[in-house]
């Protein structure tokens, strides 16, 4: 599938990371993701533009290119550079304790065990290992 043809989706994340590479591995592993698009860069050793889908969903991953600064400054970093992030990518997935065991082994940290929330889903968010926050959850049978 080329970016041509694929359904534009009104948002896209767009993920900045140390190593590119490693981390299309590690969401395909972890979180079951397609790669769909790998643009390496001209130095060979990074990628300019990687998209993935999750579920459908499109996602950029992106080598951080300091270089490319904009007046100077730099304002777009990995969250590991940044001592981490204010952003949490969420998923809706059919099974939150299954999702968050796949992910732990693949190399994520667990920040939030799943539990059954207050609103009525189980719940659960990890860190991977290049700084991005991911949740995950699944509704619960409704209670009769």
């Amino acid at each position: 599938m080329t970016p041509q043809t694929m359904t534009p989706q009104t948002v896209t994340p767009h993920l900045v990371v140390s190593d590119a590479v490693a981390a299309l591995a590690f969401y395909k592993q972890a979180l079951g993701a397609t790669e769909t698009v790998r643009m390496p860069a001209e130095d060979g050793k990074r990628l300019m533009h990687a998209e993935i889908q999750i579920d459908g969903a499109r996602i950029f991953v992106v080598d951080h290119f300091p270089e490319y600064s904009c007046n100077g400054t730099d304002p777009v970093k990995p969250p590991t550079q940044l001592g981490g992030t204010p952003i949490t990518i969420h998923l809706e997935v059919p099974d939150c304790d299954a999702a968050i065991a796949r992910a732990k082994a693949a190399g994520a940290t667990v920040t939030q065990e799943p539990w059954d929330a207050f609103w009525g889903a189980r719940y659960a968010r990890i860190l991977d290992p290049f700084g991005h926050s991911w949740s995950f959850s699944h509704l619960l049978p409704a209670a009769s």
